[in-house]
């Protein structure tokens, strides 16, 4: 932190000096230290504890939540959980006593990308979290649901992501890309079967469209699913790769047709919330987590043939680009503002605690 990617790190940023400003004492652990060993620091007001690991990846996540879970238990503390992917800690936490209020993110354990042995760790890590946490936060009533059925719903808070408003831009950033104002569709997505890439693409490439479709994200040759989707692209797909400006971001969902969210599992998903926040018509794969969010600013697909038809309506049609583009707005008003987000998580902090700041 400050954030460089992923939405809980973009929520901890958001998070951190809004509970400095209300009167509390915030540390926050983060992983990975430039000097090879433990340090802190501070930043908008808040501590900051750098964890060294050794492993990479998902093992060096789990060292890292080891590390910093051991650290936070020796603490005065009101412990705030962001995902449930080492719940067991959450058990040894509460053991310890402490007060821990748990975001338990998606339903991961369902996602294809994992096998059947990374699936059964992360549904008993579920469980274990889900039981031991003090407070859980679900970021979707599907998501209060799907917890409410083995804990009690008394103990479960629907509390949704947030995001920015953006209204202007630099349309320069379009440039650099090879891009014009609303001649592009944008997808924001890890390229993962779930996701819907490989259909969003082959929709699009079913024949010239005289606008481009920008795909965001790593794509290798080398991986079996990532060359499907580069292999079924016509030329007006565009794989500029990852980016994390903030600015370009910004010009890429401000000026585009619309936004595409294949997204089939999940609950709150950020970069759809961004998108509501940026004013953009919403092409949504038919689920009721993106149905719940986007509302009536989304046109939903089941298939390529209704994927292909919503981009065909919003290419041909201005007053219906404008109509969801107001719609995107008024359901970002609604619920996903940050101070709207942010009050809630510091009543519900301070409620569990048993403090009353002023």
């Amino acid at each position: 932190m400050p954030a460089a990617h992923g939405g809980f790190e973009s929520f901890a940023e958001r998070l951190v000096p809004w509970m400095v400003q209300a009167g509390w004492q915030v540390t926050v652990y983060c992983q990975g230290s430039d000097t090879g060993k433990r340090y802190e620091d501070t930043w908008e007001g808040c501590r900051r504890v750098h964890i060294p690991v050794k492993a990479g990846g998902a093992l060096g996540t789990i060292e890292f939540d080891i590390k910093s879970t051991m650290a936070a238990v020796r603490e005065n503390a009101v412990l705030l959980t962001l995902g449930y992917n080492t719940g067991f800690l959450s058990a040894y936490a509460r053991l310890r006593g402490k007060l821990n209020l748990i975001n338990m993110d998606g339903i991961e354990w369902r996602r294809a990308k994992y096998t059947r042995p990374q699936q059964l760790y992360l549904w008993l890590n579920e469980r274990m979290a889900s039981a031991s946490g003090n407070m859980l936060i679900a970021d979707h009533p599907e998501i209060s649901r799907h917890h409410a059925r083995h804990v009690s719903p008394a103990k479960i808070s629907m509390i949704p992501y947030g995001s920015e408003k953006i209204e202007v831009a630099d349309e320069g950033r379009l440039a650099d890309l090879g891009l014009e104002k609303n001649g592009f569709f944008t997808v924001i997505a890890r390229p993962e079967p779930e996701n819907s890439l490989l259909e969003i693409v082959r929709a699009f490439s079913r024949r010239p469209r005289g606008v481009k479709l920008v795909v965001l994200g790593k794509y290798s040759r080398d991986h079996a699913y990532q060359n499907s989707v580069l292999a079924a692209a016509s030329d007006e797909v565009l794989f500029p790769g990852a980016i994390y400006d903030k600015p370009t971001l910004h010009a890429l969902r401000l000026f585009s047709i619309a936004y595409v969210h294949g997204h089939q599992v999940g609950g709150t998903n950020p970069s759809l919330v961004e998108a509501l926040g940026a004013g953009n018509a919403i092409i949504a794969h038919d689920n009721p987590f993106n149905r719940w969010v986007a509302g009536t600013a989304g046109r939903y697909f089941a298939s390529e043939d209704d994927c292909e038809e919503h981009l065909e309506n919003l290419i041909a049609s201005d007053p219906l680009r404008e109509e969801l583009r107001k719609a995107a707005y008024d359901r970002w008003a609604d619920l996903f503002t940050w101070p709207k987000v942010l009050e809630v998580y510091q009543e519900l902090i301070e409620a569990a605690a048993g403090k009353q700041i002023s």
